[in-house]
C-alpha cells in the first residue's frame, strides 16, 4: 500500500525528517526488505537501529527510529513497535470491510493459507506471510496490502490476555475465525479457560454486521457464540459447514464433499493430512461469509499451498518418505501428525523424530502422552533435544534413524525453537 511518509508520521505522532517520500509496505528485517518499504527497527535480542544504514542501502524509502536520524527520510518516534501499530491503523483505513481475523490454538496458519486461496479466485486478496501474527506481523500485513486489495486475511496469535484485542483494534476484522482451544501457551495463559478467554477476544471485537466462524466440535469455541453480537456460522461435524465422503489418497491428500447452507461441492485438497479437512471447512465458511460463491471457494481450496515446514511430504533417493512438519508443535498437532504418519500406505518403518513442545503448563505429562500415542500407533520415537519422551535424546537424529528404504516414512516435528527442519533436510540428502 502506497502511503506518504508525512501521513505515517502524523498517524504515529512522530516527527518527519527529510523528504516526504512515498512508502510501499514495511519490513523489520533487512534480509527480506524490498526497495520502497518502510524499515522498522525493533529492539529485541539485537537492536534493529544498528541496521538502519543497511536498510537504506537496500532501498528502504524511509525508516522509523527512536534514535537521532542518520540520513535519508526518518520518522522519529518514542517507540518503534508502538509506532508501527499506529501506521497499521492508518493502512486499515484505506482497506475494504472484508478483513478476516483467524486465531486458535491449532490450525490458524493452515486456515489462513486455505482461506487466502479460497478468496483469491474471486477477490484480490492480501494475507499474512508465513506466521506473521503478532504486534509486528499484523500491521505489516496491512501496510503490505497492494492498492486495490478487496480482502485481507490476518492471522492473529496470542501469548496472553489482551493480545488479540490489541490486534483487533489495529486490524478491525469483520469476520473472525476461531479454530480451537487447546493446551498451547498454557504456561503463559495459565489454563484452558484462560486460553479460551484470550482467543475469544476476536469474536468480541466483531461488529454486529460481521460474522463469527466457530468450530462447533470444540465446546470452548462453540461457547463463544454467546460472546459476540455478530452472526455466527459454525463448521465441523455438527456445524452448518461440514464434510462428508472424506477420503485420503496414498500421499495423505484429503478429498470430501463440502456441505453448506449455500449448497454442496466436491473439494480435493493438495495439502496433507485428514486433519486439514477441518481447517478447510473453517476457510470455506469464512470465504462464504465474505460473499465468495461456493464453487469458487471449493476450487480455491484445492489450489491452496501451506506455509513452509507444514506437512511437507518429500521422498529420499531410496524412495522413503520424509514428512517435514517442523515449524511448530503442541500436543494436538503432534497427535494429528503421528496419525497421518501411521496412515501412510506400506509396511516399512514408521519413525518420528520429535523435539520439545514449548510453553506447556505440564510438559512432562504432555510429552508422555505423545510418546504413548506413538507406541499405540506403532511409531518408533527418536527424541531430539529433550528427555521428556522417555528415551535419551539422540546425539545425531539422522544417525539414529539409520538407512531408509522404500516403504519407510519419517516424521520430523518440534516447536519452532528446536529448528528440526535441519534434520529433515539431512534425511533427504542421505
Amino acid at each position: 500500500m502506497r502511503l506518504r511518509a508525512a501521513a505515517l508520521a502524523s498517524a504515529c505522532g512522530g516527527v518527519l525528517h527529510g523528504a516526504d517520500v512515498e512508502v510501499d509496505g514495511a519490513s523489520n528485517d533487512t534480509r527480506s526488505l524490498r526497495p520502497g518499504q518502510l524499515f522498522v527497527p525493533v529492539v529485541a535480542e539485537r537492536d534493529g537501529h544498528d541496521f538502519i544504514a543497511a536498510a537504506l542501502a537496500g532501498g528502504a524509502a524511509a525508516y522509523l527510529t527512536a534514535r537521532p536520524p542518520v540520513g535519508g527520510t526518518a520518522i522519529r518516534v518514542d517507540d518503534t513497535a508502538a509506532a508501527l501499530l499506529s501506521c497499521g491503523r492508518l493502512a486499515r483505513d484505506s482497506l475494504p470491510d472484508r478483513v478476516v481475523g483467524v486465531t486458535g490454538s491449532v490450525g490458524k496458519t493452515s486456515v489462513k493459507d486455505l482461506l487466502a486461496a479460497a478468496l483469491a479466485g474471486t477477490l484480490r486478496t492480501a494475507a499474512s506471510e508465513r506466521s506473521f501474527n503478532n504486534e509486528l506481523g499484523v500491521p505489516m500485513t496491512l501496510l503490505g496490502a497492494p492498492d486495490g486489495t478487496e480482502a485481507v486475511v490476518l492471522e492473529m496469535g496470542a501469548r496472553g490476555a489482551g493480545h488479540i484485542r490489541r490486534l483487533c483494534e489495529v486490524g478491525r476484522p469483520t469476520v473472525g475465525v476461531v479454530t480451537s482451544v487447546a493446551a498451547v501457551h498454557t504456561e503463559l495463559f495459565g489454563s484452558l479457560d484462560e486460553v479460551a478467554a484470550g482467543k475469544g477476544e476476536l469474536v468480541e471485537s466483531l461488529p454486529p454486521s460481521g460474522t463469527a466462524v466457530l468450530n462447533a466440535d470444540d465446546e470452548r469455541v462453540a461457547a463463544m457464540a454467546g460472546r459476540t453480537t455478530a452472526r455466527v456460522l459454525s463448521y465441523g461435524d455438527s456445524g452448518e459447514v461440514r464434510a462428508d465422503q472424506v477420503a485420503c489418497d496414498d500421499e495423505l491428500r484429503p478429498s470430501f464433499r463440502l456441505r453448506t447452507p449455500w449448497g454442496s461441492a466436491p473439494v480435493g485438497l493438495a495439502v496433507r493430512g485428514v486433519h486439514q479437512v477441518g481447517n478447510a471447512l473453517a476457510a470455506a465458511a469464512a470465504a462464504l461469509a465474505c460473499g465468495v460463491p461456493l464453487d469458487a471457494a471449493a476450487d480455491g481450496l484445492g489450489r491452496a499451498v501451506l506455509s513452509p515446514l507444514r506437512m511437507d511430504l518429500q521422498r529420499t533417493q531410496s524412495g522413503a518418505i520424509v514428512l517435514n512438519d517442523a515449524y511448530n508443535a503442541n500436543p494436538t498437532s503432534m497427535a494429528a501428525a503421528l496419525r497421518a504418519l501411521a496412515a501412510l500406505p506400506g509396511r516399512g518403518r514408521r519413525i518420528a523424530v520429535l523435539g520439545p513442545m514449548a510453553e506447556l503448563a505440564e510438559p512432562a505429562c504432555a510429552h508422555a502422552e505423545v510418546a504413548s500415542l506413538a507406541a499405540e500407533l506403532g511409531v518408533e520415537v527418536i527424541a531430539a533435544a529433550t528427555h521428556l519422551y522417555g528415551p535419551d535424546p539422540a546425539e545425531d537424529p539422522v544417525v539414529a534413524v539409520g538407512p531408509l528404504g522404500r516403504g519407510d516414512a519419517v516424521l520430523v516435528k518440534a516447536s519452532r525453537a528446536a529448528g528440526l527442519e535441519r534434520v529433515a533436510e539431512a534425511l533427504l540428502s542421505t
